[in-house]
């Protein structure tokens, strides 16, 4: 983990998520940050963002994956003081706002049958959104090891790729 960037004497934290920044006082009350939670924990207790998902909380399965400054990260394995003023999405923040519209990776997990549970999908789909952002044709064994990580007990992953090749073809 890298050195945290923190005066002694600040005690507030400042997190951009799905475009609406959130300042945080550091502390260990319901409505403040401790220095010791991950981002998932923030992300889910103090946002009540629960579309990330905690499975199993040591970064093996991509359950918990978000976006930050447009790259996949696990945020179980972040304190959420190391994500002062980056840009994170989550799997909420992925639709359209103002049409209602759900992303394209979305639709296509839904054409797909790309789920079955559905505890894995949302770790899935922000992978795959940040592998498209990087490379917006990916072959399939781009989208295989790009979605390595991501670890689903319920056995779509043939449907997953499918969900992705066919959302890479539509330009999404």
């Amino acid at each position: 983990m890298g050195e945290i960037n923190r005066r002694p004497y600040e005690s507030t934290i400042t997190l951009t998520v799905n475009g609406d920044t959130h300042l945080f006082r550091l502390g260990e009350g319901c409505h403040e940050v401790s220095p010791y939670h991950t981002l998932a924990f923030t992300l889910r207790e103090r946002l009540g963002l629960t579309g990330t998902k905690i499975s199993c909380d040591r970064g093996a399965c991509g359950c918990c994956t978000v976006m930050m400054d447009g790259k996949a990260v696990l945020s179980c394995t972040l304190l959420t003081v190391e994500c002062e003023e980056k840009v994170i999405s989550t799997i909420e923040g992925l639709g359209d706002p103002i049409t209602g519209s759900i992303d394209p990776i979305q639709q296509s997990f839904i054409d797909h049958t790309a789920f079955q549970c559905g505890f894995c999908t949302p770790g899935i789909i922000m992978s795959t959104k940040a592998l498209l952002k990087e490379n917006p044709s990916p072959t399939r064994g781009e989208v295989q090891e790009a979605l390595a990580g991501n670890f689903c007990r319920c056995n779509s992953h043939y449907h997953v790729m499918d969900a992705v090749m066919a959302v890479t073809r539509k330009g999404g």
